[in-house]
């Protein structure tokens, strides 16, 4: 019963934090939800959740980036792959390498394979913390697209590399070439698996559910793809290869197979409902799990202290956070720099402009970490083979955390200083391709149109006295051929980009505040007792997916 008030408990707080970042609009919602965390596991008489790292990258990582893979548009991935891959891999072994000689130097009696498991804990990035603390600002989409793309790949080359640096420090051997060969079976092995289910999830949606029941599967449908991540991370894990890179390749194959479905509207919007909530939770119940974390954590760091020169000490530690912090974000940042300017150096031809060191510095302060490295940190072993405890592991966790939440705030602050002033132009080319869709669409839609009204005047003139049908027949087809032939002309008007936008925001505005009264005007009918229950669900529900069709382009704006 206690796991039970627990879980409410979580949820309220994670619904309440959510809430209360909307009225603090200077504080990014990560941030307050890590501290309402902590403040609830402190002080002593404070709730204690007991963060299990298999359990944590179960049940919150693996759907989280499976989410953020279905999502990912594929294009801009495989356009982006050479820098997503440079710093997801990359960036990664460079780190693993440069700064964790540096926290050797700066604690020699640590020995140097834990150093490196320290830095491969301090590799992967947090996407969720940068997308939530950059919602509000001009973030260049290419960088984003670039950050999110890091996020999906570099938690396995992390985790990867935290694996073999502690087996380097349990049992003493370190092989190069075995380490580099087992990096592309469990990197290659996670991939395979997670594709071969979404692939076989697809068969079976396809074959089996949506051919014998349609619409009427949209339920089991949805409820099949939450389980997706869950079941390509725990057979990913059964075989010995990387879970989250099961997960992020069927989130991958399952946008792919989507763009096949063109009759599953139900299924469409149900489940883009249930996953914006899902995620919402996860994410939040994430950093609350954080903070949760950060009194036990800071206690053993004191007691450590104590141990070794008290307070003097303790102020230590948090200098060696901020020292450690700062090697790596210069490494990150001359990573980025060396990647855009190599091409130049090498005299490649490109028509990309030259990237702005504001751009630079955003994409390096957005190397925040979060909870995933955490629970990198919790789950190195307390015990050495022989028995002995491993080394520094409570120095680690607290260094991890530390950087973490050095991290966070430098991003909190500094993001939104480099990003302000920071002028974009106009998407012009992503505005242009809408037009072109828009277009075609209408076009295509005009031609059914037509076709359909001659079959169906074919099959109507065969039946005497539908006159007064085969007229209203003709007058509907006339209707809808007179509103697609208006939003040509709105669409392939010879305006400037900006004020075809404008034009179809007052639009948007326009439609909605219409559908607002219809709607309440509905509701005034029922009140009145003109209409029924079920008739008022119906007509509702009409006017709920029109305006959710309009808010749809805001709020794939804001993915």
């Amino acid at each position: 019963m206690d796991t039970v008030y627990l879980v409410l408990i979580l949820l309220l707080v994670a619904s309440a934090t959510g809430v209360a970042a909307r009225f603090l609009p200077s504080l990014p919602t990560p941030l307050v939800q890590v501290g309402v965390g902590a403040l609830m596991a402190w002080p002593a008489s404070g709730l204690h959740v007991e963060l299990e790292p298999e359990l944590f990258m179960l049940l919150f990582i693996a759907p989280l980036l499976f989410a953020d893979a279905r999502r990912f548009p594929q294009r801009e991935f495989m356009m982006l792959r050479g820098p997503i891959l440079a710093l997801a891999l990359g960036l990664v072994l460079v780190t693993v390498v440069g700064v964790g000689y540096f926290i050797h130097g700066l604690f020699p009696s640590i020995p140097l394979p834990v150093c490196f498991a320290l830095t491969a804990i301090l590799s992967p990035t947090d996407a969720v913390a940068v997308s939530a603390i950059s919602g509000r600002l001009p973030v260049p989409p290419r960088l984003m697209h670039i950050l999110e793309g890091e996020s999906l790949m570099n938690d396995a080359s992390g985790l990867v590399a935290l694996k073999f640096a502690v087996a380097a420090v349990l049992t003493g051997a370190f092989s190069l070439m075995d380490a580099t060969f087992s990096f592309f079976v469990i990197a290659v092995g996670g991939l395979v698996v997670g594709a071969a289910l979404a692939l076989v999830f697809n068969f079976i949606r396809t074959r089996l559910i949506e051919r014998h029941l349609g619409e009427a599967s949209t339920t089991q449908i949805v409820l099949l793809i939450i389980l997706l991540p869950f079941a390509a991370y725990l057979v990913a894990e059964h075989f010995h290869v990387s879970g989250i890179l099961s997960a992020v390749a069927a989130g991958m194959v399952i946008n792919r197979t989507d763009l096949k479905r063109q009759d599953q509207t139900s299924s469409r919007i149900q489940t883009r409902t249930v996953w914006d909530m899902l995620e919402f939770t996860l994410n939040a119940l994430v950093f609350l799990l954080l903070g949760f974390q950060l009194p036990q954590i800071i206690n053993g760091a004191l007691h450590l202290s104590e141990r070794n020169g008290g307070g003097w000490a303790f102020m230590g530690l948090l200098g060696y956070v901020a020292l450690i912090s700062l090697a790596l974000l210069t490494m990150r940042f001359m990573w980025i720099l060396l990647a855009t300017r190599m091409p130049r150096l090498l005299r490649r031809r490109t028509s990309a402009p030259a990237v702005s060191k504001k751009v630079i510095l955003a994409g390096t302060l957005a190397g925040i970490r979060g909870t995933v490295t955490l629970a990198a940190a919790l789950s190195l072993p307390e015990l050495m083979n022989d028995g002995t405890p491993f080394p520094a592991r409570e120095l680690l966790i607290f260094l991890a955390t530390g950087v973490i939440l050095f991290t966070l705030i430098t991003g909190s602050v500094g993001l939104p200083l480099v990003l302000r002033n920071l002028r974009l132009p106009p998407d012009s080319k992503a505005f242009e391709e809408e037009r072109k869709a828009r277009i075609q669409g209408a076009e295509a839609a005009i031609r059914r149109i037509e076709r359909y009204r001659q079959e169906k005047a074919k099959t109507l003139a065969d039946h005497a006295g539908d006159e007064e049908i085969i007229i209203a027949f003709n007058d509907v087809t006339l209707q809808l051929m007179d509103y697609y032939h208006k939003r040509l002309e709105l669409t392939d008007a010879e305006l400037s980009t900006p004020v075809l936008a404008a034009r179809r925001e007052l639009e948007r505005e326009t439609r909605l505040e219409a559908l607002k009264a219809e709607r309440g005007e509905y509701y005034k009918m029922r009140s009145k007792h003109i209409i029924n229950d079920s008739t008022l669900r119906k007509l509702v529900r009409e006017v709920d997916l029109l305006e959710a069709a309009l808010n749809a382009r805001i709020a794939d704006v804001a993915h």
